[in-house]
């Protein structure tokens, strides 16, 4: 055991500090790479919809409701400053920047081989000092509204959210992460800077890097953008509506040009707390999607061979404050078929266990995934960035997979993945909505 737990300790260290400001730093210095992966991440995405602000200025919290695409869309506003747009700055060092937003978090980042202190100034000074007016919003909303009509396109996107919107009734996890040309246009500068003054704190973000970077570097960078002096952190408290457990439709139907009929099985479940409490549970919702519909199931052979899916048919998990379900998707001729497949073997497993070999065999190929990962400076960072937003570290999450047993997956499928709390959306491929 003592063996196992260097081995991953090992493959899991980083260095770690938080500064004077509240900004957590990490870093993993990789001998022998010549390049470095940069994220900054704040707690903050599509889902953080309401919230109260204390601003310390003598009115006490104010309540703020966002329309739907706000993290989003302040995603893009950040790249503008002043001075202009930060990819032309970046062009000079010769950084590969970009950035996305989640249901949870907003994440900015860059890869370099060169230039890296210029970057990092880049990074920290565009996220750090936000600029809003009317007119650029205005512009942003024509950008944005054309991508929202892209995502509206896609069978895979109207799936999920399909599904979102059939299991929850109230969470904002029913809105599209972009939101809609309707929502956007509601967007203000005080809404984009109360957001900014909320979330954007730097105790509410994480900076980390992997590669041919060192701490130093961080340090000396965050020095220059003002992060090593003392913030007072505005109180925030984010605003969740009761949500009940029960989905609240259970089918959804419509139609897109699409040339096969999709299909989405959802189940919605109790939310698992955050950080090292939830951990657990993450982890064997990430095996159990495995163990049902993975490439060496007996459930995805059957459907495979007897050509009721395509080889994208899988599975996967969405944990969120406030939320947690499984979504089951993919392309059939016979939709109702794979659902009922599906829930048939749900309940096979769940009365007969899980088999020990395909337990073994997928838990070690997770296990050495995640090995693997930390050896590529993009996927380190992330990782890092990732749990750190979760609560948790990755050797956390490493060493809960590895003590994770069978019978605690047949534990949790006595009550998880229920027929009670499992809604479906099919897509037809025709232009009559159902």
């Amino acid at each position: 055991m003592r063996d196992l737990t260097q081995v991953l300790q090992s493959a899991a260290a980083c260095e770690s500090k938080v500064l004077p400001s509240g900004l957590t730093l990490l870093v993993k210095p990789m001998p022998g790479y010549s390049g470095a992966h940069v994220i900054y991440a704040t707690r903050f995405g599509s889902t953080d919809a309401s919230f109260t602000l204390d601003k310390n200025d003598g009115r006490g919290p104010v309540r703020i409701d966002l329309p739907a695409g706000v993290a989003h869309f302040l995603e893009h506003k950040m790249f503008e400053s002043e001075e202009g747009d930060a990819f032309a700055l970046y062009a000079k060092t010769g950084a590969n920047a970009n950035a996305y937003t989640s249901f949870d978090r907003t994440s900015y980042i860059f890869t370099a081989t060169g230039k890296i202190d210029e970057s990092l100034d880049v990074l920290l000074g565009m996220v750090g000092k936000p600029y809003f007016t009317e007119a650029t919003i205005a512009k942003e909303q024509g950008i944005i509204g054309q991508e929202i009509r892209m995502y509206d396109d896609s069978a895979d996107w109207r799936l999920l959210t399909g599904l979102c919107q059939c299991l929850y009734a109230n969470h904002p996890v029913r809105s599209d992460i972009a939101g809609t040309v309707e929502s956007i246009a509601q967007i203000t500068p005080e809404m984009l800077y109360a957001c900014t003054d909320a979330f954007y704190q730097p105790a509410n973000m994480v900076l980390a890097a992997a590669g041919n970077i060192t701490m130093e570097q961080l340090e000396a960078a965050c020095a220059r953008a003002g992060l090593n002096e003392p913030r007072q952190p505005y109180p925030v408290q984010r605003i969740l509506a009761e949500e009940p457990l029960t989905p609240a439709r259970d089918r959804m139907e419509f139609s897109m040009p699409v040339a096969k009929p999709c299909i989405g099985i959802g189940f919605k479940e109790a939310p698992l707390p955050d950080g090292v409490a939830g951990l657990r549970g993450r982890v064997i919702c990430d095996l159990l999607t495995e163990l049902i519909v993975g490439g060496t199931t007996p459930l995805y052979r059957r459907l495979y061979d007897e050509g009721l899916v395509n080889p994208e048919f899988d599975g996967d998990f969405l944990s969120l404050d406030g939320c947690l379900c499984f979504a089951f998707t993919g392309e059939s001729d016979e939709p109702e078929r794979v659902r009922e497949l599906l829930l048939d073997e749900i309940d096979r497993l769940r009365a007969e266990g899980v088999d020990e070999e395909l337990f073994r065999l997928n838990k070690n190929r997770m296990y050495g995934e995640l090995i693997q990962d930390l050896e590529q400076i993009e996927d380190t960072a992330g990782a890092m960035a990732s749990c750190f937003l979760h609560g948790h570290t990755v050797y956390d999450e490493l060493q809960t997979l590895a003590g994770l047993t069978k019978q605690d997956v047949d534990e949790a499928l006595q009550t998880m993945l229920s027929r009670d709390r499992c809604a479906s959306v099919i897509i037809h491929p025709t232009e009559v909505d159902r």
